[in-house]
């Protein structure tokens, strides 16, 4: 049985990866090169450390924690100031987040993004909304890794399996399906990586190849969570 749902923010609920694209594009420049397609694609979902590994190895620099806080605080303004020109829902979100709110479904959000940059981010998605929002500044290890989404399970009081996941990128799949949640992809790039335990949201009941939330209801989503095989993650 769904008990909660566990939102990814980036690329999800929210049109932000044109934003991560500049500022990400800005952080390879900086370090001296232009980042290629394929090393961006690698940031998709990640961590700024990721992040900056990739970029830093993309121009042949030597990654240091002097350089890459340097470049945190760097990236941090650059986006809350691009986020201040306020953020797009994509289709559907608004409306299905209020029928689920109303619903009293618990839900909250799982976020790679740091906490300094997605606290804004959440102001304007709207917090009443969640139960509550985490971030990779809440764990040591963030996507992929499991326990972002292991820790919110534990916040809501509920088991991994009986959560229901959206999610887009690569590490974010794989993180959930390592906790052992019930995953729904939504990947924006091609060749994005899926699970074999996770569905497409265009193969879902009654979305006849749509990737969107446009028209979704609460009983689309329990819809969702049955039609997901529940998986051992220890077999991943």
């Amino acid at each position: 049985m769904m008990k909660a749902i566990l939102w990814d923010m980036d690329g999800t609920l929210v049109n932000s990866e044109p934003v991560w694209e500049t500022a990400t594009y800005e952080l390879a420049e900086r370090l001296g090169a232009p980042l290629t397609p394929a090393a961006r694609a690698r940031t998709v979902g990640g961590s700024f450390h990721n992040t900056f590994l990739i970029c830093a190895d993309n121009a042949g620099v030597t990654p240091t924690p002097e350089r890459e806080a340097e470049e945190f605080d760097i990236m941090v303004a650059r986006m809350n100031e691009l986020f201040a020109g306020g953020l797009e829902f994509m289709p559907g979100v608004p409306e299905l987040l209020t029928q689920l709110r109303d619903a009293g479904v618990p839900m909250m959000i799982v976020t790679n993004t740091v906490r300094e940059i997605a606290d804004g981010c959440f102001d304007s998605i709207g917090r009443d909304f969640f139960t509550g929002t985490l971030t990779s500044s809440d764990v040591e290890h963030p996507k992929p890794a499991p326990d972002l989404y292991l820790m919110a399970a534990r916040t809501l009081g509920v088991a991994p399996e009986e959560c229901l996941v959206f999610e887009d990128s690569a590490g974010g799949m794989q993180a959930a399906t390592a906790a052992g949640c019930r995953v729904v992809a939504l990947p924006e790039l091609p060749g994005t990586p899926v699970p074999p335990t996770a569905r497409l949201l265009a193969d879902m009941p009654g979305r006849n190849g749509q990737r969107s939330f446009e028209g979704l209801t609460l009983a689309d989503m329990q819809a969702f969570f049955e039609a997901i095989p529940p998986h051992d993650p220890a077999a991943q």
